[in-house]
């Protein structure tokens, strides 16, 4: 799984290597970065899913460079999207990023290097210092942009005008926050008739309930659907799913059809890609906050001029993309990131620039990843599990107890995974809390939190 899959077409790898260094002594590339927010790596057409509807996300891997391993690091917090993009437009890793930061950051480093920097976003999930560095910047209101039944349209017209007003000489950066497929899910009936429930397969990993408790059972996210997940349940939350990316799906199409309507298509790099994934049903659970590949997988694309058709195996981290622009795009790269260019691997002089890959999730979940094996470690709940993701890259199968040997290595390099991205989490504990789980339990636990949060309000 660890080995490189690319495909080149039409062209040899020196065409574009010759391309990049003619485009270097010419002018820099636009660059438009599309960032949606809870889109699962495999929910794009182009790469292997029937079942969903996007025409346009398809052209970009079809045109461009598509990395198969992109993950987010994780998260010190309930709402991943927020660390995930303070990762990504710092270039630092999750315990090393700084919120107070502007010097250095994505947009800084392009804004100095004389592209012309616009951002829109929802409010919140990054720090505002991050967006300050962008000669245009503003906010969506993204409780209307989700439930107006059109998730895309706005951050779309307001980027279809910059683009067609657009006269300056020098080239542009704009970062794109969708808003969406982050819940509320509320899609137009031009979307959701795009699918019918009834025909929608369940994720090959579904499952009615979690089997243990991972200290995250009734977080927000988590108490979107009730326990146990029903069929029903799953495929109309699918359903929604599908219909929201469908609607982004259809607003990049806007936004790409006016680059080319403008005259700005063949000089702008494109990078689509999303802050994290989420589970929609599988194992269980409906949110974000797991290690397992459904909710820390991304879709990451490159497409653009002197970029190759192509798709790897590499590992890669979403705070690599800040680099890989610069290297892309020449401009000089920050020194001391975390993140690493993927330059040479969409170039073909490397197969990858990483070796393994690290995860966390606060202080209840931490994961590792070396080649076809993965490792995620449970402290608070004293629970391992091994997966072999060659075989089972749904993660269905524990290996921890019948490959003890295989565990152990990957729990010491679990532990140095952490020394290198200084994490502190202990991987035992005293006391752990019992694992077990019932439906019960569950509804017991969330009805508590249900409470405990009236209370809070009621006090303020």
């Amino acid at each position: 799984m660890a080995r490189m899959l690319l495909v080149l077409c039409c062209f040899s790898a020196p065409f574009f290597m010759d391309y990049r260094v003619q485009a270097a002594d010419a002018a820099k590339p636009n660059v438009l970065f599309l960032f949606t927010d809870d889109q699962r790596a495999d929910t794009i057409a182009a790469l292997g899913n029937p079942h969903i509807k996007t025409p346009n996300i398809d052209e970009l891997v079809r045109s461009g460079f598509v990395f198969n391993n992109a993950y987010c690091m994780g998260s010190t917090m309930p709402a991943v999207c927020n660390p995930s993009r303070h990762m990504m437009h710092s270039g630092m890793s999750l315990f090393r990023y700084d919120p107070k930061q502007i010097e250095g950051t994505f947009g800084e480093t392009m804004k100095r290097a004389g592209y012309t920097t616009y951002h829109e976003s929802k409010r919140g999930n990054t720090a505002r210092k991050y967006h300050t560095a962008f000669d245009h910047s503003q906010y969506l209101n993204d409780q209307a942009e989700r439930t107006s039944g059109h998730h895309g349209r706005t951050i779309a017209n307001h980027a279809v005008k910059f683009l067609k007003d657009y006269d300056r000489d020098n080239p542009f950066f704009m970062y794109l926050g969708f808003a969406g497929p982050h819940d509320p899910r509320v899609a137009a009936e031009e979307w959701k008739a795009l699918y019918d429930p009834a025909e929608l397969p369940l994720p090959e990993n579904y499952k009615p309930l979690h089997p243990f408790d991972n200290g995250e059972m009734v977080i927000r996210d988590e108490q979107l659907a009730p326990w146990p997940r029903t069929e029903e349940t799953v495929r109309e939350h699918l359903r929604d799913y599908y219909a929201c990316i469908s609607s982004i799906d259809f607003n990049i199409g806007r936004i790409i059809a006016t680059l080319k309507e403008t005259g700005q298509f063949e000089n702008t790099i494109i990078v689509f890609s999303s802050d994290h994934g989420l589970a929609v049903g599988s194992h269980g659970l409906f949110g974000k906050q797991s290690l397992y590949e459904h909710s820390m997988k991304a879709p990451l694309i490159f497409s653009g001029p002197g970029i190759p058709h192509g798709q790897s195996e590499a590992f890669c981290y979403l705070f690599d993309i800040f680099p890989t622009v610069c290297d892309l795009a020449h401009v000089p790269i920050p020194a001391g990131l975390d993140g690493k260019s993927l330059s040479p691997v969409i170039d073909g002089k490397s197969t990858g620039v990483r070796d393994d890959i690290f995860l966390a999730y606060r202080n209840v979940m931490r994961g590792v990843r070396h080649g076809d094996w993965k490792l995620i470690r449970y402290p608070q709940v004293n629970v391992t599990q091994l997966f072999n993701l060659r075989e089972d890259p749904l993660e269905l199968h524990d290996l921890s107890e019948s490959d003890q040997e295989q565990t152990d290595r990957m729990m010491t390099l679990l532990i140095k995974q952490q020394s290198v991205y200084d994490d502190k989490q202990p991987l035992i504990v005293e006391n752990p809390q019992p694992a077990t789980i019932t439906v019960e339990m569950i509804n017991k636990a969330a009805e508590q939190a249900a409470n405990k949060k009236r209370k809070v309000k009621r006090r303020k």
